[in-house]
């Protein structure tokens, strides 16, 4: 079954309000406090440009430099300015910022000065022997991987801004890869799948769909045989034991491959890789399937749990292939496995004060996620975290202009103006527990239960238009959901299609519809080991505060027997809090708060049966 369905930019549609709204303006604070100078340490220090003041280093300690993956020293120095390139790029599109737009167009120009001080096609952070090494056996930190997040920095900034000076830089760094790959293809063929390309064939691609110039289609030609893609295509695990996030770009690939050829062929390699990596794999309650950076065999979950899994680069990345799916299926499986990785992943790696990301999740007894700094790691995944938070706004709402219909696939406060068909419109999406309003359109739920699933939206549009809302209806709904239209009951499960979305068809200009998603906590068993479970409660994995407790007592399949609600009044994203509970019935009694809430306190995620 196919769809084609249209996603909305980043213009068209506004987070308004409440935690996601809050955890994107904590990331917009961390990247305008970032010193230009800093992000540009290792490309001035390549192109030969002295920076004032760092001739000579009396005192390294005392030096405005960034450390970490970013000092001067680390081979993979200067790919964290590619992510900041495509963040502040996303969030100047979407709300106009006018501190990272200066930022942004600072940093292009010196990276245009970097690139002529090189010889005119040169812009990188690395010295260009670094290709050169990876033909020999001599170890080299991933080259292509720090030059992609720099090509990639390049292209959203042109996408999102319109910074023509952005894709000059990219127009000479493709001439200098044109000229590699030839010479790779002659000498060392291998090569060209070397030092951590898995980004390399999407972003060639998508720069040939965006240019329509033939050098980037060439380009893509030269990164399209993986040697992966073989072995998926084959229906063999290519993906037990290999890095996971040296593979997932890969299929990312796939996926623009298959936009801009229209050939089935790339289309089945995602589907098949989705099958392999997730289908048959299996995933821990928070969608993770890694540990130390590898693929968990499949259904081994449990033999794997420990203190390294869940790196936060596959999260995201994940999220992107669900993305591409769903835009081909319309399938609302994609768009709950995309919720869950945003609640257990982009929320709950992500600091709530700092903005800061966790590397790996901890899944173990007492567990403590360690925090990265704001000028002293640059880990792979600080520059993931920095862009996951300009995503919300793209994964909430999605055209088929078709059939004239606006698909909601996610439930986040936000504004979406934009154009179905060739029909202007605007919908408003709001909580119905937000702030100092507790009004619903379902009275019955509107004080007895502290839900966060009551949602409103409001049309409007040419008066003599129609369209049709598509609300997706997650698989983790208990029971029968509440839709109005215009405060009047609709008979959800005649509404409900096989894709999983309640179609509210002919809504005019004014039209009022709410919606209610009734919830309830939910074990879930690891594959591999039925006796262990996390809670969640909805999308929301729940953390229980300890570090000596990890068994209850209960039906694992009736956690309202061990379960009570906690309720306090927060004054804060809601007028209470939301997901809390306590233990009961059990020799110590402890507390449960959605992952995303812990910041540094003891938690555990998976608990015996005992």
């Amino acid at each position: 079954m196919g769809k084609a369905l249209r996603p909305f930019s980043g213009k068209e549609v506004k987070v308004t309000e409440g935690l996601f709204r809050k955890r994107m303006d904590v990331n917009i604070r961390y990247l305008e406090e970032l010193d230009d100078t800093c992000l540009l340490q290792n490309y001035y220090f390549e192109a030969g440009i002295i920076i004032p003041g760092l001739m000579t280093l009396e005192d390294p300690a005392s030096a405005k430099l960034h450390w970490g993956w970013e000092a001067p020293s680390c081979q993979l120095r200067g790919h964290f300015l590619g992510h900041y390139m495509s963040a502040a790029a996303a969030i100047v599109a979407n709300d106009g910022n006018t501190v990272l737009a200066a930022k942004l167009s600072h940093i292009v120009s010196e990276l245009s000065r970097c690139q002529e001080m090189n010889g005119g096609r040169w812009a990188g952070p690395i010295p260009e022997k670094y290709f050169e090494i990876m033909i020999k056996d001599t170890y080299i930190w991933s080259p292509q991987y720090t030059i992609h997040k720099l090509l990639m920095g390049l292209l959203d900034t042109y996408k999102y801004t319109g910074n023509e000076e952005a894709l000059l830089v990219l127009s000479g760094m493709a001439d200098w890869f044109i000229d590699w790959t030839e010479d790779m293809k002659k000498r060392s063929p291998e090569t060209i799948y070397k030092g951590e390309q898995a980004g390399m064939l999407e972003l060639w691609a998508d720069a040939y769909a965006v240019t329509g110039d033939e050098r980037y289609k060439k380009l893509a030609e030269a990164y399209k045989d993986q040697g992966i893609f073989k072995q998926i295509k084959a229906g063999i695990d290519a993906l037990t034991d290999q890095h996971t996030n040296a593979s997932i770009p890969i299929f990312q690939g796939a996926a623009k491959m298959y936009e801009i050829t229209g050939d089935e062929e790339w289309r089945d390699l995602v589907e098949k890789f989705w099958d392999c990596a997730v289908t048959k794999r299996g995933m821990y309650a928070t969608t993770g399937a890694n540990a130390g950076e590898f693929w968990i065999p499949p259904m081994k979950m449990g033999e794997y749990r420990g203190d390294r899994g869940q790196e936060f680069c596959t999260v995201y990345n994940m999220v992107r292939v669900a993305d591409y799916l769903f835009k081909w299926t319309g399938d609302s499986k994609y768009c709950d496995y995309i919720e869950k990785c945003i609640y257990n992943g982009f929320l709950a790696h992500q600091n709530a004060d700092t903005g800061m990301p966790t590397y790996f999740l901890p899944m173990t007894t007492g567990s403590v996620k360690k925090w990265a700094t704001k000028r002293n790691d640059f880990w792979c995944c600080q520059g993931t975290m920095i862009q996951s938070s300009t995503r919300y706004p793209e994964l909430i709402y999605m055209a088929d202009d078709e059939n004239t219909e606006l698909y909601v696939n996610q439930y986040i406060p936000s504004v979406v103006s934009g154009k179905l068909k060739d029909m202007d419109f605007t919908v408003t999406q709001t909580l119905g527990m937000m702030g100092n309003e507790v009004q619903t359109l379902f009275e019955e739920h509107s004080v007895s239960e502290k839900s966060r699933w009551k949602i409103d939206f409001k049309v409007e549009m040419p008066e003599n238009k129609k369209l049709t809302l598509m609300l997706r209806i997650p698989a983790w709904v208990e029971g029968t959901p509440d839709i109005a239209v215009n405060r009047e009951r609709v008979d959800a499960l005649a509404v409900i299609t096989e894709d999983g979305y309640a179609k509210i068809a002919d809504l005019g200009n004014g039209s009022v519809i709410g919606l209610y998603l009734p919830s309830a906590v939910r074990a879930e068993a690891l594959p591999d080991m039925p006796y262990q479970a996390a809670f969640a409660d909805g999308p929301i994995v729940l953390a229980g505060l300890t570090d000596d407790v990890d068994t209850i007592s209960g039906d694992f399949d009736h956690p309202d027997d061990f379960l009570d609600p906690v309720t306090e009044h927060a004054y804060d994203t809601f007028v209470w809090l939301q997901n809390n509970y306590r233990t009961k019935k059990q020799q110590k009694s402890i507390k449960l708060i959605p992952l995303y809430d812990v910041k540094d306190e003891k938690y555990t995620l998976y608990f015996e049966n005992k």
